[in-house]
């Protein structure tokens, strides 16, 4: 048998029952799924090994013995709509997501089905949703055939998240490729490259980043590769170098597909900006030296590849309630006392280390290796200081001890000065600045004298603070600097509120760890989470969570964007998100780097929407700034009682910060305008959004169907204060067993809004709760016995007749479930997919002449019943009606199959353009289609 004898979509019977064919079949093997049965059920049958032949099957018709009711018809309907997972419409994927994305959400999809291959830059802003966006193109690119293979680059602390969002959302199954594991990985299956043995991979960028692994990785890559946070591998520093070069050799295939995120696209480096639109299109990079005429070029030509949103930007799509108002105050504290003396003697020993000889300050660029690491010690000791006096103790007691190498004094640095955004989970250990000194040993006895004792003045304040937040209905992140201060902070709270729980969590913990604690504190009403930088990314916190507190300042305002940005993110239930910024208001450190960093930072970033990394390579202008602090305290010796407010800003160094940040913000502002006027609208992508949940269903249709479902099988929805509870072990026990096969049972808590209630579980069109429910029933249904007796619980009915006052002549409604071919050939490939699509049609009057199809035919059936007749004249109608539907499988239900399958095309080829000129669509339906059901409804008769 050379070719393929069943495509998929027809219908065969083996094994004593029937089946659809599924896409992936061939000649002599087979992948089916039983004609009235689930997804989970698929099969796969050798044509050439079956004891009996395979044959042709055709789907049975209803029968006058199977009655249905009004309600019966309607969650019939339901449950044959949510189903069906290969649905129709412009988008093939939809019905596989576990999301419902927003209509904004679908712009990055639009414009990279317009290109061929992918390429294509999303710089939204924090917490809109760009890993929704970028696993969307990958799985419409999957399911319409067009890849096979993916990899998701990533820093080494997001991969976990990726891996999760790819599986709960996306219904991917993701290896996960890191340092820890791909050794393990390799041992499994030697031979041949991890990246040709698992189809979908998520890969940590610093893993494979080395020119001994890039390699291998540009000959095995898939043909479609997403990087997250891809600003970090177009910067010039050493440690990004690597990265950039992976991504320039990835880009070098002119068939592979792209998808490049970033949130803040220019960093203030205008070579690494163009250095990132390069890897777009070669092209791009020549935005730098173009003339005018050239630049307009280029720039519409970049729109078409480069999409960034801003908050304001996705409030012309009117979309209901998105994003919290965000509500921020600052909070002051005054040390006094020992708490006062302890800090100014580490400000009077920085001090003296900063002055290389007499009141001369020292220039930290003209310094050997050990002074230069003697310098940062003393930066990284007045942080501590400032953050608690157990992250103190810490950093005084621990020796010293780096490597003279170039990775070693980057890694120091952006740990020091928080510059490494892409490196989290490391970056909240206590610096090593203990050294021989007998200065430092005075200051060890203080701050373990301060760390034992209570009276802490920022800590009072902090939890005058959280009381509050706590009265109020919030609950807060607390982020801090250190692990010790975490745990310092932990040791005090804890208790100290009724009612709430407080957790801690720090990089101490590795990612799974640290999701589990913070998922325990899902059962709890009221709850504080103490947190490091940690969890500044990698893990979503909107969910649970709706303020957040700096208890330290970072030195970096993209860090303080991070923090809040895990909670102010897409999907935040509350309405209002209060952010709280506390710092010493005798404390210069803080002073300088509230004045002329933070604030400086917030200004720009009200100015233009998005924030803008502090440019300042090397980290040069910061280490001026602590230099200047400094100095002027040995200088001036500004001990005083009360509140300090030195002019910073008038620091040659401020100034200098100041005129830098101007030049990134201008730059900023004017790589904007590149897309600005060329961004979809919304009457662009609306129409595309509203005709697949039609075809597809939403929220409100999931809710309904999940309800009377329930219901129907004997359980029900139990209404919640906030949620719902669903008695699952009510349910018949196939049920039940199909649920415990999903990890689903006993007392369920959901919620059909995203995001849930606090404990419940956010229940979707694919769920398996509404997948095994509406599969179930369709099951019982179609599998009843024709010619009636003793219905199983949940039989629907498959025919019914009542008055409605939706018609004014006898109106016949075909239930159907339409079937089609897509059909994509490209380079002398040819992929052949189903898709199944819920459908209607309607006939009316003696002549049986079509009134409706489609939504309208499907609406004819929801007004409820003014009447039921007599059941003897339902009987007749419905036989009569049966009668009628060898003749109108041709002139009507074939016929809509027919129009469908036109529709279908032109859906796929519209949201797909730039595939026209190199391949070809064709879809054909498989006739007949299956008549699921039909319903007779009578006029009112006056």
């Amino acid at each position: 048998m050379s070719e393929a004898q069943y495509g998929p979509g027809s219908l065969v019977r083996a094994r004593g029952r029937e089946w659809i064919v599924l896409s992936g079949s061939d000649a002599e093997v087979l992948r089916v799924r039983p004609l009235s049965g689930s997804e989970q059920d698929q099969a796969f049958i050798h044509v050439g090994l079956e004891s009996e032949p395979v044959t042709d099957a055709h789907f049975p018709p209803p029968s006058a013995a199977q009655e249905a009711s009004h309600d019966a018809a309607l969650l019939l309907r339901d449950a044959l709509l949510l189903s069906l997972r290969r649905g129709a419409g412009p988008f093939r994927s939809f019905g596989q997501i576990a999301v419902e994305p927003r209509a904004y959400q679908l712009v990055p999809l639009l414009m990279a089905l317009k290109l061929d291959p992918v390429r294509l830059l999303i710089a939204d802003d924090v917490g809109v949703g760009k890993t929704i966006e970028a696993a969307l193109i990958a799985r419409e690119m999957y399911d319409r055939g067009e890849i096979e293979r993916f990899t998701v680059l990533c820093p080494p602390h997001l991969v976990d998240q990726w891996v999760t969002e790819l599986e709960e959302r996306f219904h991917f199954r993701p290896a996960a490729v890191t340092a820890a594991n791909a050794k393990r990985l390799e041992g499994e299956i030697p031979g041949i490259s991890l990246f040709e043995h698992f189809p979908h991979t998520v890969v940590s960028l610093d893993y494979i980043k080395s020119e001994k692994r890039r390699n291998d990785f540009l000959r095995a890559c898939p043909e479609f590769v997403i990087v997250d946070e891809a600003h970090t591998c177009a910067a010039a520093s050493a440690g990004r170098h690597q990265r950039y070069e992976l991504l320039k050799g990835l880009t070098a295939s002119e068939t592979r597909h792209m998808v490049l995120l970033t949130a803040t696209p220019h960093s203030g480096d205008d070579d690494a900006f163009y250095r990132l639109l390069g890897l777009l299109d070669p092209v791009f990079r020549g935005l730098a030296d173009a003339t005018a005429q050239q630049r307009d070029t280029l720039r519409a030509r970049l729109a078409r590849h480069f999409v960034q949103r801003r908050r304001p930007d996705i409030a012309e799509w009117q979309e209901g309630h998105l994003f919290a108002r965000r509500e921020s105050k600052e909070l002051t504290y005054s040390l006094t006392g020992d708490w006062d003396r302890f800090f100014n003697a580490v400000l009077d020993y920085c001090a003296g280390v900063v002055a290389a000889d007499g009141d001369a300050p020292i220039q930290p660029d003209a310094l050997t290796t050990r002074q230069r690491l003697n310098f940062w010690g003393t930066l990284a000791l007045m942080r501590c200081a400032a953050s608690s006096p157990a992250a103190a103790v810490l950093a005084l007691r621990t020796r010293a001890g780096f490597d003279d190498g170039a990775d070693e004094r980057e890694a120091l640095l952006d740990r020091l000065f928080d510059g490494a955004s892409d490196a989290l989970p490391d970056d909240d250990l206590e610096p090593a600045v203990g050294n021989d000194d007998p200065a430092l040993a005075a200051l060890i006895v203080q701050a373990e004298k301060l760390a034992g004792q209570g009276g802490d003045p920022k800590l009072k304040l902090l939890t005058t603070q959280l009381s509050t937040l706590v009265a109020d209905g919030f609950n807060p992140v607390v982020f801090c600097r250190y692990i010790a201060t975490a745990h310092y902070l932990g040791r005090h709270l804890t208790g100290k509120f009724k009612g709430v729980e407080v957790a801690v969590v720090t990089g101490e913990l590795v990612a799974d760890e640290r999701r589990e604690r913070v998922d325990r504190l899902d059962g709890s009403e009221k709850r504080i989470l103490i947190a490091t930088d940690c969890l500044s990314e990698g893990i979503n916190l909107q969910g649970l969570f709706n303020a957040v507190v700096h208890y330290d300042l970072s030195w970096n305002p993209t860090r303080h964007e991070q923090r809040e940005g895990r909670v102010d993110r897409f999907g935040q239930d509350s309405k209002i998100v209060r952010t709280t910024l506390i710092y010493g208001e005798n404390n210069p450190v803080d002073g300088a780097v509230l004045e002329v960093i933070l604030r400086k930072a917030e200004v720009i970033r009200k100015q233009l929407g998005v924030p803008v990394p502090l440019p300042d390579e090397g980290r040069t202008l910061t280490q001026a700034l602590m230099t200047a602090v400094l100095m002027r305290r040995r200088q001036h010796s500004p001990r005083v009682e009360g509140k300090q407010q030195p002019l910073f800003r008038d620091f040659e160094a401020a100034r200098a910060i100041d005129a830098a940040w101007e030049r990134a913000a201008m730059s900023a502002k004017q790589s904007h305008t590149v897309f600005a006027q060329h961004r979809m609208k919304p009457a662009d992508v609306l129409p595309e959004w509203k005709k697949t949940l039609s075809l597809l269903g939403g929220e409100q249709d999931v809710h309904r169907f999940t309800e009377r479902a329930l219901s129907r099988l004997g359980s029900g929805l139990q209404p919640l204060r906030e949620g719902f509870k669903a008695p699952l072990e009510a349910l018949p026990e196939d049920v039940r067993d199909r649920l415990k096969s999903e990890g689903i049972g006993g007392n369920m808590l959901l919620d059909f809004e995203y995001p849930p209630a606090s404990r419940c579980r956010h229940v979707h069109r694919s769920h398996p709760l509404v997948s095994v429910l509406a599969e179930g029933l369709l099951e019982r249904t179609l599998t009843a016995d024709p010619q009636g007796g003793r219905a199983h619980l949940g039989t629907l009915g498959r025919v019914g007749c009542w008055v409605s006052d939706a018609v004014g002549v006898r109106t016949v409604v075909a239930l159907l479930r339409l079937r089609h071919q897509l059909v994509h050939t490209r380079a002398r490939k040819t992929s052949v997919m189903l898709v199944e699509e819920c459908g209607a049609v309607a006939w009316s009057g003696a002549d049986g002449v079509m009134c409706a199809e489609g939504d309208e035919a499907l609406a004819l059936l929801s007004p409820p019943p003014v009447a039921d007749p007599a059941a003897a004249a339902r009987a007749r109608v419905v036989v009569q009606a049966l009668a009628e539907l060898p003749s109108r499988l041709d002139d009507h239900i074939s016929a809509l199959a027919r129009r469908r399958s036109s529709a279908l095309l032109a859906d796929h080829e519209r949201v797909r353009e730039s595939a026209r000129g190199r391949g070809l669509y064709e879809v054909t339906p498989s006739l007949p289609p299956d008549v699921i059901a039909l319903f007779v409804l009578l006029p009112r008769v006056t």
